[in-house]
This record gives structure tokens, C-alpha cells and sequence, in this order.
């Protein structure tokens, strides 16, 4: 354990590469409620778990204030082109991430007493060359900038997020008289194909069959637009039936749209208190099940409803799409985060630094984002869909 006296008060930080060692820790900061699952204890335990990471590339960070803890860093040592690097576990999975923490406490502390307890905290890590968090919110819980001294950052994406009190007040802010015709005529090109139902799985075993329908989907979906398949190629579709079993800690909700009994839209949420998080939604490639929006009619049904059964947040992830422009009332800046441990991490950084920003405006550009675009397509089907959007 390393100790610092601070001018504001007695610093000290403590490594461990059990996750089991921070439980208690982390259930109480996380007690009132999460940014993402990636800040769930289940969640990254799971995870862990699933994808068999060994303890010496583990790392817990805790940082306490006059011996009580205020602050968890969960960290993933791992080699990325070269550079070894510290960062969180489930990569680009969990939509967004935050350090795990007390955040009254943490905001009082003030910008000079945080910006020494990250640098106590970055000091009790060896063996790579930086630190890189991804997509950490600008505001949590009402406390704006409260990771502003966490290294330095880059403002890049956008979080989007539905908060509404119920289904009427989402309605109504949301939906004007030809969005609501839009999504009637949808509904009835739809129903004229066969009959529409929509449902909330709660058994198991069906469960596990509309997961296999999902990933069938998105894997047709990635096919056809020459993307690398990364839940395939990652063997990560496993952790996303474990997730399903009771035993995981993980309040998973699955919403499915069938179409004469066949699932032709799925959406993969999690739920901690009453925030639920969408991390993966598919739905069915054919052309004339599609003329019927079968997607956009299944998070109709969602909202419809979610609102009502005690859900305030529903979180929609980062990236603008056109549901996130059409549901979500809240938007959330998203900034990466870096700390250099060596010279080499310093080199690292800038280029990445230049790199998302050379992103950014790519994607705002309508011309370049077509011909990137179409790049990525062309390399697709050149090198069997093994071209990806990865880092």
C-alpha cells in the first residue's frame, strides 16, 4: 500500500488482483445505482470469469482518503499493438465507464484533492506504459467534470439516454402527431405480414433461444455490410448466455417481437435498480419482414411499456442513430481519458489523440463517412470480413 499525505488529508492506495478482495467496496459505491454495466460488480466479475483474464493482468486500484476508501479503479493490464496499457475489462461492450466510487465524497475532495488522489492512484501501477479509459461521462449523478483531473481528456462521443417518469411523459415529449403516424403505418405494414406479438422472456430455455436468434441476426447484418463479426470472432457469445443464468448476479431482460410466432426483433438489456441499459439489439435481414421496421417497432413496445413497470433511464448507449434521435431526451458528453507511464505511453497517447480526432470528423463528414464506408465494405469482402473500426 502506497501513502501520500496531501493537503487534502492522508492518501493512500492499494492494488489487488482479486476481484473478490473489493466486493464490499464496490457493492456500496454502486448501492444507489450505475452508469453502465460496466460498472457493475456482477457484470465485470463475470466477465473475468468468462474470458479467463489471469490474476497478474488484474488489477483493483482502490484510493483512500484518511483510510477510507472513496475510489475503484478496475483495470485490465493487456498488449495492444505493441504497447501495453492498462484499461477497463469489457473494452467497447458496456457503452460507457466511470471509476467506481463514493461520489459525494470524491466531489468534495475538490479539483486539486482529486487530481492528487488520481496521481497517488496512476503511481501504484507498474508494467505498462499508460493508463486509457475509455468513454467516461462528463456528468455523473449531477457532478459535472468530477473526472476533469483523471489525466488528460478528449471529448469525443455522445451518450443517449430516455428519462422519463412514465410511458405518457415519454409519449408526449417525444412523439408528435407524424411520428405517431409514422410508427402506426409501420405497425400496420407489419401486422398485415402475419400476427405481431411482443413479449418479455422469462423463461430460460427460451431465453437462450432468442439469444441464438440475435447473434444469427447481427452476424447476417455484419456479413452484409462486410464487418468483422467480433462476437463471433471474440468467442464472446457465451458470455452473453452465461449473463442469462440466475447464479450471475445479472438482471437480464430480453424483448423480443414475433411475427406469427418467429422472432424477428430482439433487444438484450441490463437492469440495476431502475436504470435498464440496451447492450445489443438485432433484428431479422429479410427484405420483406424489414418493410415493417420490425426493430423500430420492437423499442416501440419497450417504451411503451419499461416506463411503467419502474424503469427512470433507459440507456441507449453512445453513437447517434436514428432511435436514439427519435426516444432519448439526455445526452451525455464522452470524453477518453489518458495517463502516461512511460515515454513510450506519452507517443502512444498522442497518436491516439490524433487518431480520434481524425474519427470524429470523419464520421461528421457525409463524403469521407461514405467512402470510409465503403473502404471498409471493399476490405470486408477482400479479406473475409476481417477489416474492423477496432481500436
Amino acid at each position: 500500500m502506497a501513502t501520500l499525505v496531501a493537503a487534502h488529508g492522508q492518501f493512500s492506495v492499494s492494488v489487488t488482483h482479486r476481484i473478490e478482495e473489493v466486493e464490499t467496496i464496490w457493492r456500496r459505491f454502486t448501492a444507489g445505482g450505475i452508469q453502465s454495466p460496466g460498472q457493475s460488480y456482477d457484470f465485470i466479475r463475470l466477465w473475468v470469469s468468462d474470458r479467463a483474464i489471469p490474476l497478474d493482468e488484474q488489477h483493483y486500484v482502490v484510493g483512500s482518503v484518511n483510510g477510507e476508501p472513496v475510489v475503484l479503479l478496475p483495470l485490465h493490464r493487456k498488449r495492444v499493438h505493441g504497447a501495453r496499457l492498462f484499461t477497463w475489462f469489457p473494452g467497447p461492450h458496456a457503452g460507457c465507464y466511470a471509476p467506481v466510487a463514493d461520489n459525494e465524497c470524491l466531489a468534495s475532495l475538490g479539483p486539486e484533492g482529486r487530481a492528487e488522489l488520481w496521481e497517488a492512484m496512476a503511481g501504484a501501477l507498474t508494467g505498462a506504459d499508460l493508463i486509457y479509459l475509455r468513454s467516461v461521462p462528463e456528468t455523473v449523478d449531477d457532478h459535472e467534470g468530477l473526472f476533469e483531473e483523471l489525466g488528460s481528456n478528449l471529448a469525443i462521443e455522445t451518450l443517449y439516454r430516455a428519462q422519463f417518469t412514465s410511458w405518457d411523459q415519454c409519449d408526449k415529449e417525444q412523439r408528435g402527431r407524424s411520428r405517431r403516424k409514422h410508427d402506426r403505418q409501420q405497425g400496420d405494414r407489419l401486422a398485415a405480414l402475419g400476427a405481431v406479438s411482443f413479449e418479455e422472456i422469462a423463461d430460460p430455455a427460451e431465453a437462450h433461444k432468442a439469444v441464438d436468434i440475435m447473434f444469427a441476426q447481427r452476424s447476417a447484418r455484419f456479413k452484409a455490410q462486410g464487418i468483422r463479426d467480433g462476437f463471433v470472432a471474440d468467442n464472446l457469445i457465451g458470455f452473453y448466455h452465461n449473463a442469462l443464468s440466475p447464479d450471475s448476479g445479472i438482471d437480464v431482460r430480453l424483448h423480443v417481437l414475433r411475427l406469427d410466432g418467429a422472432i424477428v426483433a430482439v433487444r438484450y438489456n441490463v437492469v440495476h435498480g431502475d436504470r435498464m441499459f440496451c447492450l445489443i439489439s438485432s433484428m431479422s435481414d429479410c427484405s420483406r419482414i424489414q418493410s415493417g421496421s420490425p426493430g423500430k417497432q420492437c423499442l416501440l413496445h419497450v417504451m411503451q411499456t419499461v416506463f411503467d413497470q419502474g424503469i427512470s433511464v433507459f440507456d441507449m448507449g453512445s453513437g447517434l442513430t436514428d432511435e436514439k434521435r427519435h426516444w432519448c431526451n439526455v445526452q451525455v458528453p464522452l470524453r477518453q481519458h489518458y495517463i502516461p507511464l512511460t515515454r513510450l505511453g506519452d507517443l502512444v497517447i498522442g497518436s491516439h489523440r490524433s487518431f480520434q480526432r481524425l474519427r470524429a470528423w470523419a464520421k461528421s463528414n457525409t463524403t469521407i463517412k461514405s467512402l470510409l464506408r465503403s473502404g471498409v465494405i471493399l476490405c470486408g469482402r477482400l479479406f473475409g470480413g476481417r477489416c474492423s473500426d477496432r481500436f
